[in-house]
């Protein structure tokens, strides 16, 4: 029987000590694999596969356990949409899901790890579960950069918003019929998270679309952006130096 989830105790650092991990390997050997045809189709395939069996573990665990319920398993919290959304992208190659998955998943996995909402520590099921699923939601939209040579765009950014207030008033619909909290849009989660130094509800929300929208800005800022400024500034001063 594991022990209650403990944030940033050894287990929790460790699981985002492996995200690292893997993110660097990844960006270490993206030349190699973008010039392997079959070694990127064999890895977006593998990230697809582990993506869709991480669902299937949660949802077969919860049925085991008898603890399915419409108003706490389907999945209609964030990083469950983006996590299924990003199966669809890796096996689609689609470019439109990834401009919103780089901002929505990446930003929405990040602050999950971070601040678990989860309730088992190590070494129960659903603590390995919950980190490799989020995990894995990051790696997809990283291997979609940095193998697939893909770029977000502010035009990104703006579809990201859009998707997320759909998403929040499906989903915000769905919580007012079931009773349900998805997306912690009824109120803020039983366990510490960000959202408890944003105020109280309904006024959060508020706060979570601007503090979205600045995330993701300098998301697209600093990691694209500013990057492509100083490399044609380089090439310039290379030029000039001839």
């Amino acid at each position: 029987m594991s022990e209650p989830f403990v944030p940033f105790s050894a287990p929790h650092l460790l699981m985002l000590l492996t995200l690292i991990v893997f993110s660097f390997l990844l960006y270490i050997f993206r030349f190699r694999l973008r010039k392997s045809p079959k070694g990127k189709h064999l890895l977006r395939y593998a990230l697809a596969a582990l993506l869709a069996v991480s669902q299937a573990v949660l949802d077969a665990w919860n049925i085991a356990e008898g603890a399915w319920n419409p108003k706490y398993t389907l999945p209609l919290e964030l990083c469950s949409i983006t996590l299924l959304l990003s199966i669809v992208m890796l096996l689609t190659r689609s470019r439109l899901l990834y401009g919103i998955l780089f901002f929505a998943g990446i930003g929405g996995a990040l602050q999950a790890l971070l601040t678990p909402n989860l309730a088992f520590g190590y070494p129960h099921i659903r603590f390995f579960q919950f980190f490799i699923a989020h995990m894995l939601i990051v790696l997809a939209s990283l291997y979609m950069t940095w193998i697939e040579n893909y770029k977000p765009s502010w035009r990104s950014v703006g579809l990201t918003m859009v998707f997320l207030n759909v998403a929040a008033v499906i989903v915000g619909t769905a919580d007012y019929f079931l009773g349900a909290n998805y997306m912690f849009l009824m109120h803020k989660p039983s366990t510490p998270s960000l959202l408890d130094f944003i105020g109280p509800h309904p006024y959060y929300l508020l706060v979570e679309e601007g503090i979205a929208l600045l995330i993701f800005a300098l998301m697209q800022l600093i990691f694209f952006v500013l990057p492509a400024k100083w490399s044609r500034a380089g090439t310039s001063r290379g030029q000039s130096a001839m």
